[in-house]
Order: structure tokens, then sequence, then C-alpha cells
């Protein structure tokens, strides 16, 4: 039996939390970045980052991928979601098109690492991604992206082509100051360990998928 849990506060994801604080080059493998860090305190110990191009034009229509943390998916190459294949593809495509990656730290869909590895516990028990975050008292998705559109702002960006398959990211863009001119899809191949997430994904919470 499983056990619900209580609510938590969220991280502050706040346009007030867009205010630069470093950055350097970044040589990767997919091409160099600038890695500009940004946070509501100065001495956060995990600021948003944001990797731009150095060749990036303001005055384009920016390429941009908003990518929430995921640390089983990104650094440990977890297969139970797509999230660090989306994440490489995404600088792949910046690279090649002079455009930005946002790395918003909301791990979790905005629950956070120890949740979601709780909801992971309920979903090897059998709930589904949305399931198991309800149980724990949590919305289906408690994620936000004003930083994200202070974050553009401040790079002096108006206009992106957005890297998503979220409606929600979309819709979210479209109350704020910056215009979704061209969304671009980023679709990755289902493998047995995931096929069931990308299905609620896609019935479930309305992604672009197909």
């Amino acid at each position: 039996m499983v056990e619900q849990g209580d609510p938590i506060l969220l991280p502050d994801t706040s346009a007030s939390a867009a205010t630069r604080r470093a950055e350097a080059l970044i040589p990767t493998p997919f091409g160099s970045f600038r890695m500009i860090a940004y946070s509501e305190d100065p001495d956060a110990y995990a600021p948003h980052i944001a990797l731009v191009h150095p060749e990036m034009n303001p005055d384009s229509e920016v390429i941009v991928r908003v990518h929430s943390e995921c640390i089983t998916g990104d650094l440990f190459g977890s297969k139970r979601c797509d999230c660090g294949e989306q994440l490489n593809r995404s600088m792949r495509i910046t690279a090649a098109g002079k455009g930005i990656v946002i790395y918003l730290r909301q791990e979790g869909r905005g629950i956070g690492i120890i949740n979601k590895l709780k909801a992971y516990q309920l979903q090897d028990k059998g709930l589904d991604t949305i399931e198991a975050n309800i149980h724990l008292g949590f919305k289906i998705d408690a994620r936000h992206y004003e930083v994200a559109q202070g974050i553009l702002e401040d790079l002096g960006v108006s206009k992106i082509q957005l890297l998503t398959n979220n409606p929600e990211k979309v819709e979210a863009f479209g109350e704020g100051p910056i215009e979704v001119v061209r969304r671009l899809p980023i679709i990755i191949d289902p493998v047995k360990e995931n096929r069931g997430y990308l299905k609620t994904k896609e019935f479930s919470m309305g992604h672009w998928l197909t």
C-alpha cells in the first residue's frame, strides 16, 4: 500500500529570478556556447542556465529550447523518459541554428528529485505519471515559464522558434512578451522503458508526439 504525501513549496520560477549573475564560454560536443547563470539569489547553488550560441542574433527568429531539469535523464541517461535525448538533440539543433537552450531548475515537472523518485515508486506499483503526482499531492505539471521569458528579454530576444512538443509551453509564452512565431517538434523514438510514459504524455497531457 502506498501513502500519500503532503504538498511542498515549489521552487521559485518567477520572472524575478531572472537576474544575470555570471557567464563563461563553454565548449561542448555540440559546439561552444556562452553559459549564463540566472538567479534571484546571487549565491544560488542551482541557478537557471542559458546556453547561448556565440553568434546568436537577437533580432532574428531565434531557435529556443526551454528544457526543465531532469537529473535522471539528462545526467544519468535514464530510459524512463525522453528528456536526456531531447536535451542532446536540442543542443545539436541550437548549435547548428545559432540558438539558445534555457535550462530551468524545475526537476520532475516542478516537484523535485526526491518526490520524482517517490512518483517512480508509485509508477512501479501501477500508477501512471499523472496519477502518481496527484497521489503525492501535486499538480500534474507544476512548472512555470515566466523566468524563461525574463531570460530571453535579458538577451534581447523578442521572437522565437520554440522547440517543444508541449502545448502548455506554447500557451504559456502566448501570455508573455516573447512571440512564438513557429513551433518546432522534437520527437524522440520510444523505447520499451518509456513507451507507457510517452503514451500518457500524448493521450492524457496532449503532447504532440505523432
